[in-house]
C-alpha cells in the first residue's frame, strides 16, 4: 500500500484546512495552525510530520508552502520516509481569501496584511519540484471542492529528483 505525504499549498483562507479535514480519514494531518507551540519552527514542522508518517500513516502537510525551497524539502522528506509525495495546488485568488478569512475569530483569523504578504511571495509550483502526482484545487460556494489532475506539474521521471 502506498502511503502519501500530501503537501497543501496556497494563501491563507484558500480552504486548505477544510480540505485537509477531508483527507483525515485515512491520513494524519499536520498542521503549523494547530501546533501546540504558536509560531512553530521549519524544523519543529518536519518533526511533527516525521513522527506521524511513523505511526503508519499517510501524512497531510497543511501549511501554505509558498516558497518553491519549502516544497522542494518536503519531497526530500516524503523520499527519506517512503511517502509518495503529492501536491493538492490552491491557485491564489485574495479576494476570496479574504472573504473565507473574514468568517472565522480567534486564532484561526490571519490578519489581513498576512495574506496579502503570502500573496506577493507565493511561488507556483512546477515540475522540477519533483512530485509524483498533483491537483489543483478550488473552493466552491456553499462547500465542497472542484480536484483537477495537474499531470504538468508532476516530475519526468527522466529528471532527477531535487535535493533539498
Amino acid at each position: 500500500m502506498n502511503r502519501d505525504l500530501a503537501v497543501l499549498c496556497g494563501l491563507q483562507g484558500a480552504g486548505k484546512t477544510t480540505f485537509a479535514a477531508r483527507l483525515a480519514t485515512d491520513h494524519a494531518v499536520v498542521s503549523r495552525d494547530l501546533l501546540s507551540y504558536r509560531r512553530p519552527s521549519a524544523a519543529r514542522f518536519l518533526d511533527a510530520l516525521t513522527a506521524a508518517a511513523g505511526r503508519g500513516r499517510s501524512v497531510v502537510a497543511d501549511a501554505t508552502h509558498a516558497l518553491r525551497a519549502d516544497r522542494i524539502r518536503l519531497v526530500a522528506l516524503a523520499g527519506a520516509l517512503g511517502l509518495r509525495p503529492v501536491l493538492y495546488w490552491f491557485p491564489p485568488d485574495v479576494d476570496a481569501s479574504l472573504a473565507r478569512n473574514a468568517l472565522r475569530d480567534g486564532r484561526a483569523l490571519v490578519p489581513t496584511h498576512a495574506i496579502h504578504a503570502t500573496a506577493q511571495r507565493l511561488e507556483p509550483p512546477g515540475a522540477d519540484e519533483g512530485f509524483a502526482e498533483a491537483f489543483e484545487v478550488h473552493a466552491r460556494a456553499g462547500g465542497g471542492f472542484e480536484v483537477l489532475p495537474r499531470p504538468d506539474l508532476v516530475r519526468s521521471r527522466s529528471r532527477p529528483v531535487p535535493g533539498p
